[in-house]
């Protein structure tokens, strides 16, 4: 078999081409420091690192959830701390107000302290957030949670919605609570032996009533009422902090879980430099030795031999 100069030098030439082209590779993946350049030259570990990075950005978008309910939360934990605050306070000038030894002056003094700390439960219970959101209106976030009426009664304008927001793959957690869940009403019951409703601000309202008049069975029965309204708010706060707790316990699962990730990505997608660069070494030596051979296959002539 004869293997004409032609031969030799179409195959040197598409030696050196394919040489030429997995230099050019290697120095691309060093370049961009990534494995796989397109899809076409690793169908399934391409496939592979879309996978992951659709993973990690679920868990991004889980993590920025986790900060926006925690910030809402906090906001209701304080608030829920201060208007607790303020029922303290109350109970502690009802106390005072039931002294049989107090003035009238005295006694309506201590109702307009009062009045004071209720003016300053109404306005916690109409708190905002930095989105200027009202935070107990349910999903009614632009209309403020309780409205004073034009007879002085105080009723809730929100709704009774709660909003779940997903903080991992199966896991949604509430970042809002409807007012009356937290500023609760009370049973109070009637002359004729049933019972009655009341909200939380007319029980307010009705105390304050009793302290200026003194009335001392309505008082003594307001004062049973703040305890049990400084207990629904108790609890509401109580139920803020489990889910605070959640949410950081749910956090650090991201946490873990995206370092996984990353780490399963980097594998897969980044380049090994060292590798990288030995192997470029040995294509740009091979490729040195191709370009030897063909320069001296190029000059190949049966004319050499004729002298």
């Amino acid at each position: 078999m004869q293997i004409s100069t032609g031969l030799l030098f179409d195959r040197a030439s598409t030696q050196m081409s394919n040489l030429q082209n997995e230099l050019t590779r290697s120095q691309a993946q060093i370049a961009s420091q990534k494995q796989v350049l397109q899809p076409s030259d690793a169908p399934d570990q391409s496939a592979a690192i879309s996978r992951l990075k659709s993973i990690i950005g679920r868990q991004d978008s889980f993590a920025s959830n986790i900060s926006t309910a925690q910030t809402r939360l906090s906001l209701e934990d304080s608030t829920l701390g201060n208007a607790n605050n303020a029922l303290v306070k109350i109970k502690e000038l009802t106390i005072m107000a039931a002294n049989d030894t107090l003035d009238p002056a005295s006694r309506k003094a201590i109702a307009n302290e009062m009045q004071a700390m209720r003016d300053q439960l109404l306005s916690l219970a109409n708190s905002q957030d930095t989105n200027g959101n009202y935070i107990f209106s349910g999903s009614k976030t632009k209309t403020p949670a309780f409205q004073t009426g034009a007879d002085g009664t105080v009723s809730y304008q929100g709704d009774q919605a709660r909003t779940e927001i997903a903080v991992g793959e199966r896991t949604t957690t509430a970042m809002n609570r409807p007012g009356p869940s937290a500023f609760v009403r009370v049973v109070r019951p009637t002359d004729d032996g049933s019972s009655q409703g009341i909200g939380f601000f007319q029980a307010l309202d009705d105390l304050i009533g009793s302290v200026k008049t003194y009335n001392a069975s309505n008082v003594q029965r307001g004062l049973e009422e703040v305890d049990k309204l400084s207990e629904g708010v108790t609890l509401a706060q109580a139920d803020v902090g489990t889910n605070l707790n959640v949410l950081d316990q749910q956090s650090s699962i991201l946490t873990d879980t995206k370092l996984t990730l990353k780490t399963a990505l980097s594998s897969s997608e980044d380049v090994d430099y060292a590798g990288a660069i030995s192997k470029m070494n040995l294509q740009l030596t091979a490729m040195q030795a191709a370009q030897a051979s063909f320069s001296k296959i190029s000059q190949l002539s049966l004319f050499n031999y004729l002298k």
